[in-house]
């Protein structure tokens, strides 16, 4: 092996990340800290291929689900897999939602429903990329007045920094030259005992959610509009537990989601604030992530879907072998007026961020 194949502890190359799709060059990002930590990203749909962080005995392992070449990423079977998502996050029911007294059909993707932005939403774009230095990357998007069927041209950028603490900060901006809505997030599918063939169940992960309450579903995945009390039900994390303790409890909101894939409501003193939403630790490796975010909700979703299809370097993605917190507004606000408002006006800026710092807990 030469040592341009081995400059990186991820073992991902660049020339198998370049690609050119609609005129847009696509290409492999890496971000490294001080601790010798690293991070990789590809400009398509700004997926996070790799975190490589140590265990407790200083092995380094990836802790994320990502593919190891271009064509993998544009053609893999979980198409969110630690993408970023937009224009809309999560589900909108029926695709349909009114705005200035006008009605907007979006695709319709995801059983009777519109997910993650539609058919073709952010995380299939290709991103104007820009690596400010060696730990942080600039992110640009402009999707256009109708994309997916939504209204407005919208500017966002996105700024992945992986500082020296162990965090992985996201920070999001928007704008909108016509009113409109938006709810972005990033769908990280975590691993923390690393990626293998096979990556290991999540069951045995300690989980903890600063939240009172979450979002019931139906059995299409759209909120009923109820906010729920977590105490006496599987949805209760604010005491650390293990992830499979109640995964498939006999409870109809687990089979609603097939497991957990719900929206909890976090804990804020208030709106907008950059506060404390989740924590998990794997008992065998010691790390731990945590998760800050600016956002009203987290969507938990514990892979419910994967069957075992192939990721990088050989290593497979059987059902539940990773956990999502999609820091966002809730699932189906157009539609619930009641809920924290993803309206964005021409005058406005959309903005967010989010952190996901990783540890060792020794």
């Amino acid at each position: 092996m030469n040592t341009k194949e081995t400059e990186n502890i991820c073992g991902l190359k660049k020339e198998d990340f370049q690609t050119t799709i609609n005129g847009k060059k696509t290409d492999l990002y890496i971000l490294k800290n001080q601790q010798g930590n690293e991070v990789a990203i590809t400009n398509y749909g700004g997926a996070i291929v790799a975190i490589m962080v140590p265990d407790r005995d200083g092995n380094y392992a990836n802790v994320i689900q990502g593919h190891d070449n271009i064509q993998d990423v544009i053609d893999s079977p979980e198409p969110y897999l630690s993408t970023l998502v937009g224009r809309y996050g999560n589900r909108i029911c029926k695709g349909k939602f009114q705005l200035h007294g006008k009605t907007y059909s979006l695709p319709i993707n995801n059983g009777p429903n519109c997910l993650h932005g539609g058919k073709k939403g952010f995380n299939a774009k290709v991103w104007n990329a820009l690596q400010m230095n060696g730990q942080s990357l600039v992110l640009e998007y402009v999707s256009p007045y109708g994309e997916e069927g939504f209204s407005g041209e919208v500017k966002t950028t996105v700024v992945y920094t992986f500082n020296d603490d162990n965090e992985l900060v996201i920070d999001y901006m928007a704008t909108t030259n016509k009113k409109t809505i938006i709810n972005l997030t990033s769908h990280g599918f975590f691993s923390l005992a690393g990626i293998a063939n096979p990556t290991p169940t999540i069951d045995n992960l300690i989980c903890e959610i600063n939240a009172d309450y979450y979002l019931p579903i139906d059995d299409t995945s759209i909120p009923t509009g109820e906010i729920r009390f977590v105490k006496g039900t599987p949805f209760d994390f604010r005491t650390p537990k293990p992830v499979g303790q109640d995964i498939d409890a006999d409870d109809e909101q687990i089979k609603n989601g097939a497991g957990y894939d719900h929206c909890y409501v976090l804990n804020k003193k208030e709106e907008g604030e950059l506060s404390f939403a989740a924590k998990i630790t794997e008992p065998v490796s010691g790390r731990t992530m945590e998760v800050y975010t600016t956002e009203p909700g987290v969507q938990v979703y514990t892979d419910n879907w994967a069957d075992g299809y192939k990721g990088q370097h050989g290593a497979t993605f059987p059902r539940r072998s990773a956990i999502c917190f999609e820091a966002q507004h809730f699932p189906d606000s157009p539609n619930h007026p009641y809920f924290p408002s993803v309206v964005l006006n021409p005058d406005e800026k959309y903005t967010q961020k989010t952190i996901y710092k990783f540890g060792i807990d020794q």
